[in-house]
This record gives C-alpha cells, structure tokens and sequence, in this order.
C-alpha cells in the first residue's frame, strides 16, 4: 500500500511541536534533518511509529528522521505546507544547528572547520620537516649540501607561509573572498617585517610605524605598529580574516552596486590591515610578552615545569611557541644546559600519543587516515598536524596531551636532564639530549599517559561529527525500528559469493565508487530518462548491463531498498549512492527483482546485493539500464566521472 506522504507530514509536525518548535528543516537521500527550538517536545518513541518512519536519531544538534530515497521528498514537501517552514539546503540546517551551540564549540569548530581542508599540505610538510632536521643533525655534512637545502625549502614552506594558508581557509568558512583573505594572510607576513622567527636573536631589532603620530594613552602609543611578521601564528590571522569577512559583507549589501567592484574589495583590506596591525597585532604582542615572562618563572621549578608542560599546546595554538627560543638561548648562554627542551619534547610527544591513540581507537576512515600520520609528524617534533587536525577537533585528547605533557615535564625537572643545543623536539631530541635513558624514559611516560588517557576517556560514538556516524546510528534507528528483521552484519560468502573486482567509475575528495554492474558505462546525460539525465536527482553514470546483477559500488550501509526491489541506496560515509535498475520498472512492482540485503545491512565493495531478470524488463517495455548515481555530489565540486 502506497504511503500517504501528507498523512505522515502530519503526524511528525504533530509529534515535534509544530512549525513552532522548528528552526530549520531541509531532506537528505534518505533523511528528514530538522533542528527544533526545543528537544525536549519530541517524542521520539511516537515519532518511530509514525508509518513511513523507519528510525530517528539525533546528531550534531539535527533530529533525523528516516524515511527513505524517493519517498523523503515527497514527505518533506506535504511538511513544508503544513509548517509553514521555509526550504533549506543541508548546510543551512548544520548551521542552524551549529548556531545553538556554546560559543566555545562554535570556536573550536570553526578552528578545525579551517584546519581540516589544509591538513594534507601540514602533514606531509611537519613529516618532511621533522625528517630533513633528525638527517641535518644526525649527519652534520648532509646540512651542507644541495640536497638538504632544496630539501629544507620544500619541506618548510608550508609553515613558513601558514599565515596565507590559513587565510584562505579562513575566508572560505567565514564566506568571504578567498583572494582577500589571502591578501590579509600576504601582509601578515611580508618580506618588509621582521620575521617573527628571528626574534630569539639578540641582533634582531624592532622598528615601528607610528601611524597615528605618537599620541598616548598610559603607556601605549595609539596606532604605533611593530614591524614584525605574524610566521607560525594561527589565532590572530583568523580573527583577522573574520573581521574581513563581515567588513566585506557589510559593505556589499551597502556600497551601490556600480563602485562595488573596487570599493568594497579596497576598503575591505585597508581597515582589515589597519586593524590587524593596529589592535589584534598589539594584543598579540603583548601577550607574547607576558607568557614569555611567565614561562621564564615557572620553568625553575617542578610545579611550574608541570604547568607550562600542560600549556605548551595552548601556546603553540596561539602561534606563541617560537618566543621559548629565547628562554633556550638565555639558558644554553648562561649555564650551558637547555633544560626548556625536555619540557617542549614532553609536551610535543603527549601529542603524539594522543593522536596516535585516536588513530588506533577510530573507526571512522578519515580521522585514522589523518591521525595516523599526524601523529607520526608530531613524534618529530612537528604537532601542529596533530593538535589542528585531530587533538582540538576532538578536545579530549588535546586534554589528554596535556595532562601527559604536564606529568613528563615534572619528570623532567625532577632528572635535571637538558640539551646542548635548542630547535629540536622528540625523537629527533636524542641527538642534542644528555642523558638518552632518561630522555626516553621521559617520551615513554608523557607518550604513554597522553595515550593511556585518551584510550580511557575519548569516545568516539559520543564525539565524532561525521557522516560516517550518523549512517552507523541510521543503521542502528533502522534495525530498532525493523525488530524483527534481523541482525545488520557483515554478508559471507556463502550467502552472496566472493566479492567481484569491477572498474572504479566516479570519485571525489570523500572516497571512490566501482560499477555497480557488468557492461558499458555511459554519462548520465544519456540515460533514457529526462528525470536522471537533467541530474536533479544527482550525477552519475548509467550501465549497459551484460547480465542481470548488481554489485556494492563500495563499502558502505543500505540506507534504503525500495518496495518494489527495483533500487538500493547505500551510504559510504558523507556520500549517498542511489542504484537504480531500468526505467520506469517501479511500475512492475518487484517481479524480476530479487534483493538479496535489506535496510542497515553493511556491504562490501564488489558483494552481490540483487539479480533481475533482463528479459522480463524488455519484455515490459523498458530500458534495463542500471542508473548510478551520488544524490549529494553537489557537496563535492571535485566529483567526476571515469568515462
């Protein structure tokens, strides 16, 4: 019996509260995602009931309700009327549902919402990096070479110019130019400033602008300017680019159209800079100072060698970290013994275990598919990977490395250990330590405890923010709303037969999908149906079957099997795939369709999940072109197809 898409509209309006309680709503593939004004109103026990519901769950701030592919929209347009709620997209229901969050997630979110897109260039860079400086000290003659030079550029240039990086990105979360942004990110770190990585030196000087004249208020000179780049911060940059972002957008909506083009893009940037430089910059300045000062105090004892272990992470978030070449230099120069380093290498190496415990515990492809390595960057002594693109995303962990860096930093002052020299960190610390056993005594306890602590205190199901999640608690809704339907597990090979091996036929930045079928891959534009090949239900390709099965394009979950067993979506993480056999055959109602998964069950790639009958199709009338499709590629501008 077909479903009556406004009956059930009705009751889930009716069990949610109504258009009242509803802040946002848009649909998925297979998904209802609403964000309600108040959680506490929904009954989702009455909800599960509701015919056409098959589960609900609640992630990142969105009740989901699932309904299924080819059915949801139908359903969402009946709770569209009935609400009076306005249309929109999913992104605008993840910023509804981000914007009732606490300001401190809100930060921390657009922090990693930054990082994330640029975690491959600082991987593979504090890798490199970390490498290139272990074989310079190991091997003082390779520092001299070609070699190590060429080596050097490429592996640092990513840091060198973070600021930029990080601009870009910044100006792309925040909506804002991403070419104004990387102007902001240019001045930041101008060749005409003193690079802040030279500050440590004694020779270094400090010239300022005195934009404003030298008028005074107490003992700060208003508009003066350090002359000083902003290499290796983070936060300042970011703040910077936000303020760009909305001074952009302000003066869009203001400036006539007919001057918009030069006006607002030269305004823009002007006041930006000015105020970079002006306020954020002096702010940050001072701040340098004071943690500089404090970090002098507190490293002459073991508390205060606990504490700025613990805090080391939060400097090096700040882009603060550079100052303590100082503290070493005054260290090796009066007494002859770096004993800051210890310090540093704890902190760093906590990170690493907390990172590498991440990748360990994760089941999520991408977070171990970026922990891994970073982890392996920051046991080199570069943890700017692992506390931007795992450790703070998460926080516990980033908590968790610090409590480990705090007890290895006790440890630290307690041995009296240092180094005879000050750039190096971690493993490649062993080179300039003083004492090797009780140096790596030191990484194993601060390492281990970062570890042992995420381990015991980092969950994934309760934290991880991904697509890759919310499909493993549809499965979870599905089968819960199914009962009896069994178990959802990984198929054996008696059941469906060894996987087969078929051609990859389309891609983005979030996996690879295989033909879903044996035969001739053409565009979707060419499949015979005006619905498929305008791509409004997604981009694709279309098949020209050889024989009358289908295979899993991917590892992934059946998201939906349709009553008439003529299509299947699967989830594979953020990507929704739609298989579709033939056109128009919803009309034969099943017969010559035999499913062999249903709803929740995992599969793997190349695993036999349906057989039809070719022949009963033809006779029919129809096309038994197999159309495969990712109904949300328009969220990936990279995808594209292997014709």
């Amino acid at each position: 019996m077909a479903l009556d898409y406004h009956k059930c509209a009705q009751e889930i309006s009716d069990i949610i509260g109504g258009g009242q309680n509803i802040v946002s709503a848009a649909h998925c593939a297979t998904r209802l995602r609403l964000v309600t004004v108040d959680n506490s109103k929904v009954d989702k026990a009455k909800l599960e009931n509701v015919d056409g519901v098959k589960g609900v769950f609640e992630s990142n701030g969105q009740l989901q309700i699932i309904i299924g592919t080819g059915t949801v929209n139908k359903v969402y347009d009946e709770f569209l009327k009935i609400t009076g709620v306005s249309e929109a997209t999913k992104d605008e229901v993840k910023a509804a549902a981000a914007a009732k969050k606490p300001v401190w997630y809100r930060m921390i979110k657009a922090l990693g919402d930054v990082f994330v897109p640029i975690l491959p260039a600082i991987v593979a860079s504090g890798l490199m990096m970390g490498l290139v400086e272990a074989l310079g000290k190991a091997i003082p003659n390779f520092a001299s070479t070609d070699w190590y030079g060429f080596l050097d550029l490429v592996s640092s240039t990513a840091f060198a110019y973070l600021p930029v990086i990080v601009a870009v990105s910044a100006a792309r979360v925040f909506g804002g130019n991403i070419f104004l942004g990387a102007v902001i990110g240019l001045c930041m770190i101008n060749s005409s400033l003193t690079n802040a990585w030279s500050l440590g030196s004694a020779d270094t000087q400090v010239n300022y602008w005195y934009l404003l004249g030298h008028l005074k208020i107490g003992a700060w000179t208003v508009g003066s300017v350090r002359q000083v780049g902003y290499q290796g911060h983070v936060i300042p940059v970011i703040i910077a680019v936000w303020l760009m972002c909305q001074l952009e957008k302000w003066l869009h909506k203001h400036v006539p159209e007919m001057i918009d083009l030069f006006v607002t893009p030269l305004t823009t940037v002007l006041v930006t800079a000015f105020l970079t430089f002006t306020v954020i910059g002096p702010i940050f300045a001072q701040l340098e100072s004071w943690v500089l000062v404090g970090a002098e105090w507190l490293v002459k004892n073991p508390i205060g060698a606990g504490v700025m272990g613990a805090v080391y992470p939060v400097t090096v978030v700040m882009g603060l970290h550079h100052m303590y070449n100082i503290i070493e230099a005054s260290m090796l120069s009066s007494v002859g013994l770096n004993t800051w380093m210890p310090i540093a290498s704890a902190a760093n190496f906590a990170q690493f275990g907390a990172c590498l415990a991440v990748g360990i515990k994760t089941r999520n492809r991408k977070t171990k598919a970026v922990a891994v390595p970073s982890s392996m960057s920051a046991a080199l002594g570069i943890t700017e990977p692992a506390i931007f693109g795992v450790n703070m995303r998460f926080m516990k962990p980033f908590v968790a490395g610090m409590i480990g860096g705090a007890a290895g930093s006790v440890f630290a002052a307690f041995s009296g250990i240092g180094a005879t020299a000050y750039g190096v960190t971690g493993i490649p610390g062993y080179l300039t330590i003083n004492n090797i056993p009780v140096y790596t005594i030191l990484l194993l306890l601060s390492g281990g405890i970062a570890f042992a602590v995420t381990m015991a205190i980092w969950k994934e199901d309760a934290e991880v923010k991904s697509e890759e999640k919310e499909d493993a608690a549809e499965m979870a809704a599905a089968d819960a709303s199914l009962q009896n339907a069994g178990t959802a597990g990984a198929p054996t090979s008696a059941q469906n037969g060894a996987p087969v091996d078929l051609p990859e036929v389309m891609c983005c930045s979030a996996g690879k999908a295989s033909a879903p079928a044996k035969g001739r891959v053409i565009s979707y534009e060419d499949i015979p149906d005006p619905t498929f090949a305008s791509g409004a239900l997604g981009a694709g390709v279309g098949i020209e079957p050889e024989e009358g099965v289908v295979y899993a394009p991917c590892d992934g979950t059946i998201s939906t099997v349709a009553e008439t067993k003529h299509a299947i979506g699967i989830s594979d993480g953020d990507l929704e795939y739609l298989i579709h056999v033939g056109v128009d055959t919803v009309k034969m109602n099943g017969d010559g369709f035999d499913v062999s998964v249903k709803e929740g069950d995992k599969v793997v790639r190349g695993q036999k999940i349906m057989t039809f009958d070719r022949g009963k199709i033809k006779a029919a009338g129809y096309p038994d072109t197999v159309v495969f499709l990712l109904t949300n590629s328009d969220d990936y501008p990279d995808f594209k197809t292997n014709l």
